[in-house]
């Protein structure tokens, strides 16, 4: 456990001091993997498939907010629908829009759930997504989570239905009832979007209370939660549902979960202190729960260089430097010693 803290701390203070040019790399990678997901899943456009266009992209990404991300991706997803289809095109704009006003411009700041919810979808492990948005972040995470949610479902759609979109035969009034029972009658798209709000909701009450072993509780009560809701929508709306990809995608959630409670939180338990304050209007209890953490030692070298011998003997025809102290002659001391003889006698 020891060495344990020393890399998180380790970490932390690496973090710590090079974040200046850590963190526009970390959203270069982040907005990458993004960019490169929607040209996979849609990919109508030649031109926003090109390799070169996702990387400038990308390191435009890296000096601008994290929002950036958000809203160049929404850019790519409308540039692919209107390759494939100018009806798709405005309904993805609508969509986007009713997003932006509806719930993405209350949560600015936890806007980039909706960046890691098609990542979780791609991996494997969506159940990562809502712990992790109820354990770093808020209850406003939820709206992000869910747009996500309801994104990826969309793109997965307008790509199964491509050749039904993209006909000219087919009116346009037939291809927004496709679009539209893609994704109202999406049975699978609804329950995942509960699931999501339940368990961000519930996952950040319960870490934010009191108790001792909160996050863990919370990790353990949010797995239980998403994999029990997506069973009973399996169950009562005849969902084609893998067993064993929800076992594994709530499996890696909990340990990612625990990663998560140990850099982002830490406490230490075992040294819980229940303090109590007054003044002449309230009392106060006070329940401390301090940080685990270990010192770290910082090893230094010192350089200890050995004067030559040469260097400490004088200049040849000089002589040696030897500190002289103004002594006392004999007839001095013979004087203070009459002098104190004469005192004593007074």
């Amino acid at each position: 456990m020891t060495a344990l803290l020393e890399m998180k701390q380790n970490i932390k203070g690496f973090y710590g001091k090079h974040e200046i040019y850590l963190l526009p790399v970390l959203k270069f990678v982040l907005a990458l993997v993004y960019f490169m997901w929607i040209n996979r899943t849609l990919g109508f456009s030649a031109a926003l498939n090109s390799i070169f266009v996702v990387l400038i992209l990308s390191l435009l990404c890296a000096i601008l907010p994290g929002n950036g991300i958000v809203m160049l991706g929404f850019v790519l997803i409308i540039g692919h629908c209107y390759a494939l289809a100018r009806e798709v095109a405005v309904f993805a704009l609508v969509l986007i829009i009713l997003m932006l006003i509806l719930f993405l411009r209350f949560s600015p700041s936890a806007n980039l759930a909706l960046i890691f919810t098609p990542i979780g979808f791609v991996l494997n492990v969506p159940a990562a997504v809502p712990l992790g948005s109820g354990l770093l972040g808020g209850p406003l995470t939820a709206a992000p989570a869910a747009s996500g949610v309801i994104l990826t479902y969309f793109m997965k759609m307008v790509h199964e239905q491509a050749s039904v979109l993209q006909n000219e035969d087919t009116e346009i009034a037939q291809k927004l009832k496709v679009i539209l029972d893609g994704l109202m009658k999406n049975q699978e798209m609804w329950i995942t979007v509960v699931a999501f709000v339940i368990v961000i909701l519930l996952v950040y009450l319960l870490r934010t209370r009191s108790m001792d072993y909160a996050w863990r509780i919370a990790i353990i009560v949010g797995v239980i939660t998403y994999v029990s809701i997506m069973l009973a929508g399996g169950l009562f709306l005849d969902m084609e549902l893998s067993m064993v990809s929800l076992i594994i995608s709530a499996v890696v959630a909990a340990v990612l979960g625990v990663i998560f409670e140990f850099f982002a939180f830490g406490g230490d338990y075992t040294r819980t202190e229940n303090l109590e304050f007054e003044d002449d209007d309230y009392y106060y209890y006070v329940k401390a729960v301090p940080k685990a953490s270990v010192g770290t030692s910082v090893r230094q070298i010192k350089k200890i260089n050995g004067t030559p011998q040469e260097e400490l003997l004088p200049p040849v025809g000089e002589k040696p430097l030897v500190s002289e102290e103004p002594t006392a002659s004999q007839e001095e001391i013979d004087f203070e010693k009459k002098l104190e003889e004469s005192l004593k006698d007074l």
